[in-house]
């Protein structure tokens, strides 16, 4: 106010930014549905004790985070993807002793890796639109730097489980899966509700049906093979089935319900929030977006990015200077849209008067701004991670290899001066 900025466009400046992530905040209720429903029908459960019988810890990781890049790259969503198999995931890691950050790390390591090189993800899309290339060279360009980022972070899993070890985790397996059997009945044709919703994904439906669907094909499922259990998740046992079936079905995706079995670590495993859990989490994102539009309304953002940009000399600095405004922005404006969007077009120019390639700046967008989004606690991207997953970004943040790499990968190339494209003058 005191540089002449009126209440409104400030104001205006936070209604937007929140307006921005409003399909966020909508996805995020629909996966706390899903995660509930997902619970109740037995969908969760058997991925953990089928995953308990092929998985041991010492190629645990490593497989995590190649399962959640393959899903990831199919569906063009890190977000899908650490809200479905990234949970079940989490939940087998956890049963077999491994630490909840190593286990998170390696999922959302695999789901930015195939988000990156996804055609089909928004922020794939975005970064070459805001650099002025296209999709297909700029995949192509991207290649360079995030084949051997996600090379180096398979390698540091690998040896994180071999240092590990098997320990004793087939005893305990067994103890776990019987706990498990004992609540829910566990059959092959759960795994058809997870698969439709990675169908419904890839058929490019959008997040928010897919969800629900899944949401309630979850809830079908419960009634189909979990129906002894639905009247003690319903709390009414003067109900007839089908009223308790309703009530245990509303309640798993709009609150919170536990299942109780005989092992305190399955327990751990078996309980979820539903909607209701999911709303820290949205009010954190709308705080943290109510500031960065109040601090892009005011100019604050594009202030910095200038100054940065003020002492890139080298082609080298450019890009490690592109970088770090990427990190800054997603520290400061809170969210990885903003991150790509602002520098994107602040830099698109420079690039260009220094003769270098659209392409370049698109990488430096999605190494950088992209990937670091999940490692800030109260950005979107980073408050979202925390809460489907239930371990805090902290946490988390130390293991999640491919996101640290990344932007030192593409800072390397470009003060190396590797593969960096120079810019095709059109003939007179």
């Amino acid at each position: 106010m005191w540089h002449g900025h009126r209440w409104q466009k400030l104001f205006d400046g936070a209604t937007n930014s929140i307006a921005s992530a409003l399909p966020a905040l909508l996805i995020l209720l629909m996966i706390g549905a899903l995660a509930g429903t997902w619970l109740l029908s037995g969908v969760v459960p058997a991925m953990v004790y089928y995953g308990l019988s092929i998985l041991n810890p010492t190629v645990f990781l490593v497989a995590t985070a190649t399962v959640c890049a393959i899903v990831s790259m199919a569906t063009g969503s890190s977000w899908s993807t650490v809200a479905t198999v990234g949970i079940a995931l989490l939940g087998i890691g956890k049963a077999l002793g491994l630490h909840e950050g190593m286990v998170a790390g390696a999922i959302i390591s695999g789901a930015y890796f195939g988000d990156k090189m996804s055609p089909l993800s928004d922020t794939t899309n975005l970064a070459p639109a805001m650099a002025g290339t296209d999709m297909v060279t700029h995949i192509r360009h991207m290649t360079w730097t995030t084949f051997p980022s996600f090379g180096i972070t398979l390698l540091l899993f690998l040896g994180i489980g071999l240092f590990q070890g098997n320990g004793d985790a087939p005893v305990e397996v067994s103890g776990l899966q019987a706990a498990i059997a004992s609540k829910f009945t566990i059959t092959p044709w759960l795994f058809v509700v997870p698969v439709a919703v990675i169908v419904l994904i890839m058929k490019r439906i959008p997040a928010v049906p897919a969800l629900l669907i899944g949401s309630l094909l979850g809830g079908l499922f419960a009634v189909l093979f979990q129906s002894d259990l639905l009247p003690d998740v319903a709390g009414a046992a003067h109900l007839g089935f089908w009223q308790s079936a309703y009530v245990a079905v509303i309640n798993a995706m709009t609150t919170d319900i536990a299942i109780e079995t005989t092992d305190p670590l399955v327990n751990d495993l078996l309980k979820t929030g539903g909607m209701f859990g999911m709303m820290n989490t949205i009010w954190l994102i709308i705080c943290a977006m109510t500031f960065g539009g109040i601090m892009e309304a005011a100019g604050m953002l594009q202030r910095i990015a200038a100054s940065i940009l003020s002492v890139a000399q080298s082609t080298g600095a450019l890009v490690a200077s592109t970088a770090g405004t990427c990190l800054l922005f997603n520290i400061t404006a809170s969210d990885q849209y903003l991150a790509i969007v602002v520098p994107g077009r602040m830099f698109a120019n420079e690039y260009r008067e220094r003769g270098l390639a659209p392409e370049n700046l698109s990488r430096v967008l999605e190494d950088s701004a992209t990937v670091t989004s999940a490692l800030v606690p109260w950005n979107t991207c980073g408050a979202y991670h925390a809460g489907v997953l239930g371990v805090a970004t902290g946490t988390y943040l130390p293991f999640a290899f491919f996101n640290i790499i990344s932007p030192m990968m593409t800072i390397l190339f470009g003060i190396m001066g590797w593969k960096i494209n120079p810019l095709k003058r059109d003939k007179a």
